[in-house]
């Protein structure tokens, strides 16, 4: 058998796994109506700048769009 029937049995043989679906963002859980006045309860990315929030981590805050990291401090 030559690479390529190898490949394509083996193919054949294997199913494909299925992806995970993409969580949404719940854009309601990102900010606090107080009033007039709109709080966001995240920090902004200080290389992408405004409408990129940092995830909060136990140990760090990651931003989802350029993967800046800031750690915090550990407790001692």
């Amino acid at each position: 058998m030559s690479e390529e029937e190898k490949k394509e049995e083996q193919q054949a043989t294997q199913p494909k796994k299925e992806k995970a679906p993409k969580r949404r963002v719940k854009v309601y859980s990102l900010y606090r109506v107080e009033g007039e006045r709109i709080q966001r309860l995240r920090k902004d990315c200080p290389r992408c700048g405004k409408g990129y929030f940092m995830a909060e981590h136990a140990d760090r805050s990651t931003c989802g769009n350029c993967g800046f990291t800031v750690y915090k401090n550990p407790k001692k």
